[in-house]
């Protein structure tokens, strides 16, 4: 009964009760969908071939598992007539009889993990059972179907608990759905389900009765972590799982040698990538693909979505997607990094600055108050306070670059395009149009003038009047 083991996932079910207009099993914790969750757990086990039973919103679902680029057999159930014909129709959707075990597992249960189902694969392949079914004793198993057994502690039977008697609603053991059976009694059980139930429907849970009918023995695995076996079925469920995934992975992150300092409020996606001394402080959200090396600090108040973090960057109260902060770089405070950022090793983007598809090189800085889009600023190069990369003609987006050890002054306007050469200096307020060459410093604006008395002739009547008309007290305060 060993052989290659075949996978079926269950994701054709309506979720009515997740009041929704996307299908349920695409609904996401961790950063992945359902779905995700389910299909990645049974790539790890290493199996033969992987069948998903798709229906309700199917173009929805078919489309995202795509998107993962695992590859499935499709099987769709047009009519949702229980999970046995469920079963049959993924058999069916097979070129070839399966031999060996098949798995079967659903799309809605994300915490159940690779090492979980391969467990309970050896468990099965050491039995001598013609089927296994994965178990958990709960406090409070009402809704779930019983695992019901004789004197001999030999399962007999799956009762569904609008089936079950009194005797059998007192029991503890529940059926998770997850089976692992022998393919070729499979292929025979599933034809011979019968819709006599509540239901009205095929329960793929009756192949029990009829594998003890047969004098086949039936098994259970009874699993601890009863997290493993829950399923979502309305949206408190998913949040309920989605904060039980988020203390699983802060908690493993933290004995991998990560610093979380509030883990309540620090939530990290489950393909986040984080190295041994990063420090995390408490509100932080780390999203999709994002990758933080060692000795950097994350936080507080911050969400980075696939951002690519160097060793010993420092990023405070700032959002930012898409992007790259070399080592040693600074971001923040309120600092947004809009995607193709890059900031090279100890650049600096600062205090309420917003960057996109902005390269700075190595030592480059955007200390205070900028917005620099579609930019080049060389290594050591200062953008002063209050500047304005003017990237947008109304009608395209045009380049600036900025060479190395440029220094420009406040209140700049570079508009697009325009090149500033190495060490080249620009005065404040400086509306730069044309490209400035190295060394040459720039200036827009025209000599000050002074009016005297332009106060006491327009404004006699104002505190600034009565202001500008006070002797001062003294000459060295009057500048005299």
């Amino acid at each position: 009964m060993n052989g290659p083991v075949t996978a079926i996932v269950l994701a054709a079910g309506a979720g009515t009760r997740m009041r929704s207009s996307r299908a349920k099993v695409l609904h996401e914790i961790g950063g992945r969908s359902l779905i995700a969750h389910a299909l990645l757990a049974v790539r790890g086990v290493g199996v033969a071939t992987t069948v998903t039973v798709v229906g309700h919103e199917r173009e929805q679902v078919s489309a995202a598992i795509a998107d993962l680029g695992i590859e499935v057999v499709e099987a769709v159930q047009h009519d949702q007539r229980g999970t046995g014909h469920a079963v049959q129709i993924a058999l069916d959707a097979l070129a070839e009889k399966p031999e060996g075990t098949v798995l079967v597992t659903y799309g809605d249960v994300p915490l159940l993990t690779s090492e979980t189902l391969s467990a309970f694969l050896d468990d099965h392949h050491r039995s001598e059972d013609i089927l296994t079914i994965l178990s958990a004793e709960l406090d409070d198993p009402a809704g779930y179907g019983r695992i019901v057994r004789n004197g001999n502690a030999r399962v007999v039977a799956i009762r569904e608990d609008a089936d079950a008697d009194e005797a059998e609603r007192a029991i503890r053991e529940v059926n998770s759905g997850v089976l692992a059976v022998d393919a070729t009694f499979l292929r025979d059980a599933v034809n011979r389900l019968a819709t006599d139930n509540a239901q009205g429907e095929l329960y793929l849970t009756d192949i029990v009765g009829l594998a003890v009918g047969d004098g086949l023995p039936v098994g259970a695995h009874v699993l601890e972590d009863i997290w493993q076996t829950e399923g979502v079925n309305d949206r408190a469920q998913l949040a309920r799982l989605g904060r039980e995934l988020n203390r699983r992975l802060t908690a493993s992150w933290m004995r991998e040698g990560v610093t979380i300092v509030d883990p309540a409020t620090t939530w990290i996606d489950s393909a986040v990538t984080l190295a041994a001394d990063v420090t995390i402080l408490p509100g932080t959200q780390l999203l999709g693909a994002t990758t933080v090396e060692a000795g950097a600090s994350i936080g507080p108040d911050t969400t980075l979505r696939n951002v690519e973090v160097g060793p010993n960057a420092t990023i405070i109260r700032t959002h930012a997607s898409d992007a790259l902060v070399g080592a040693g770089a600074t971001v923040g405070p309120f600092a947004y990094l809009r995607p193709g950022t890059e900031i090279g090793p100890d650049g600096k983007i600062g205090t309420f600055v917003e960057a996109k598809n902005a390269h700075l090189a190595a030592g480059a800085k955007v200390p205070h108050l900028s917005y620099v889009g579609d930019v080049e600023i060389g290594a050591g190069s200062n953008i002063g306070a209050g500047t304005i990369v003017a990237n947008y003609d109304g009608v395209n987006k045009h380049r600036t670059k900025i060479g190395k050890n440029a220094r420009t002054g406040s209140n700049n306007v570079f508009v697009a395009p325009v090149t500033i050469g190495d060490g080249a200096y620009t005065g404040g307020g400086t509306v730069v149009r044309e490209d400035v060459p190295p060394g040459a410093l720039a200036l827009s604006a025209g000599r000050q003038r002074n009016i005297g008395g332009w106060v006491e002739a327009n404004r006699p009547i104002t505190p600034t009047g009565a202001a500008a008309d006070e002797e001062p007290e003294d000459k060295d305060d009057a500048g005299e």
